[in-house]
């Protein structure tokens, strides 16, 4: 129930937090466009999984061995801490090292420790991003010092 109210609490505040970039329109998207819409999807998903949460509860087991940690909360805060940090230093980075700083914090959290796997996969989904918004999409995102 916890990691659902974080969660829609992160999108919540990401929602906010966009509308203070230009939206654009659907035909001339601005760079507030893409944090507002995966904002507002975190909040849908995260009220419908505190629905069946709510329809499905039950009540819980009294074994020790059922309420074990397994570190999945902490795992949550990092994600968003992680989230924030990199909207945080997005207009001072730009976009391309952030995009790249973020994936390679993600994996990390995730579980994944080669860091030969984690800089490969964080600079190809990097360059892809690149791609896709800034070069084809033409959507002006922050340029940061790299000036990308």
């Amino acid at each position: 129930m916890a990691a659902g109210l974080a969660l829609l609490l992160f999108g919540a505040v990401t929602a906010f937090l966009s509308l203070r970039l230009p939206i654009g329109t659907l035909r001339g998207p601005g760079s507030g466009l893409f944090p507002l819409a995966l904002g507002l999807i975190l909040i849908g998903l995260s009220v419908c999984h505190l629905v069946e949460l709510h329809l499905t509860a039950t009540t819980p087991p009294t074994d020790t061995e059922a309420h074990r940690d397994d570190g999945s909360a902490w795992r949550v805060l990092l994600f968003m801490g992680v989230m924030v940090l990199g909207t945080a230093f997005l207009t001072v980075l730009g976009f391309p090292l952030v995009a790249f700083l973020l994936m390679a914090g993600l994996l990390y959290i995730l579980g994944v420790r080669r860091w030969q796997r984690v800089a490969l996969i964080a600079l190809c989904s990097a360059v892809a991003s690149y791609v896709l918004f800034v070069r084809w999409l033409q959507i002006p995102l922050p340029k940061g010092w790299i000036g990308l």
